[in-house]
């Protein structure tokens, strides 16, 4: 049996999507833009920004979330074409693997931090003023990798731990604004980032689906999700599990190739 047609929303939503041209943020683009949604979608690769757009009421603005900048004129252009954003989502971001000891990977590790931390000030900033008076949600993904650091992927792990202690101290700054700040920590999506893994992702789901849990997190304005409930229970038991053991179990654990993030 058909699934029955997305509902359309009116008035419609008014979301501002980064890391639209593939992935997550395109999955998040298209969910809303289905239901009608007024969408403004960053990303570095114009390319896939207009096959996210497709059929989609969507302004395109080609910028990467590490230049402030760039995210300054592509909020301004939003805010002047399309008015205050009701949703703001931070899903662009770099996993690659690391080693600290390599000075090849210097470089890399700023990469990842400026994208997945600075990436989600820069993304940000520009729109709160103008989302007090709509009280609108800004959402950002984190990681299950930020709960605990994984061998290999210090610069990944660590990024996400601050992006996720980052958005707590932003929630409690906003709250009395009436801006929602909503953070949701995915296990494995089926994505390009993700399809170079040489090892088993347990759990793992396609971006449409995650897409939706995201959605629903920002409908009920979740302060912390892990995405799916499966993996949320794997994150508590990583959380609390002592160290000797952790250690025991994640030395040897296989780890995300290195290279230079695209």
């Amino acid at each position: 049996m058909a699934s029955p047609p997305p509902k359309v929303l009116n008035p419609p939503l008014r979301v501002f999507v980064t890391g639209a041209s593939s992935g997550l943020g395109a999955a998040l683009a298209q969910h809303y833009g289905a239901r009608g949604a007024q969408l403004g979608l960053a990303g570095r690769r114009l390319d896939g920004l207009q096959a996210t757009a497709a059929g989609l009421d969507a302004r395109l603005y080609q910028a990467d979330v590490r230049d402030a900048a760039a995210m300054q004129a592509a909020a301004a252009a939003f805010l002047n074409e399309v008015g205050a954003p009701d949703i703001v989502i931070a899903a662009a971001g770099i996993s690659v693997g690391t080693l600290t000891e390599e000075a090849v990977d210097v470089p890399v590790f700023r990469a990842v931090m400026d994208a997945n931390v600075l990436g989600l000030v820069h993304t940000f900033q520009p729109f709160i003023a103008a989302m007090e008076a709509n009280r609108g949600v800004l959402c950002a993904i984190s990681s299950v990798a930020g709960v605990r650091g994984l061998p290999g992927g210090g610069a990944y792990s660590a990024s996400k731990a601050a992006a996720t202690v980052y958005l707590e101290a932003l929630r409690l700054e906003l709250k009395a604004r009436g801006v929602g700040v909503v953070t949701v920590a995915p296990g494995y999506i089926d994505t390009p980032m993700t399809q170079v893994n040489p090892y088993a992702m347990p759990f793992r789901m396609s971006a449409r689906t995650a897409a939706s849990k995201v959605a629903r997190c920002i409908e009920r304005r979740r302060a912390y999700t892990v995405i799916p409930w499966q993996m949320a229970w794997v994150a508590r038991v990583l959380k609390w599990m002592p160290i000797p053991v952790y250690d025991s179990i994640f030395r040897n654990a296989p780890r995300k190739p290195r290279g230079l993030p695209m």
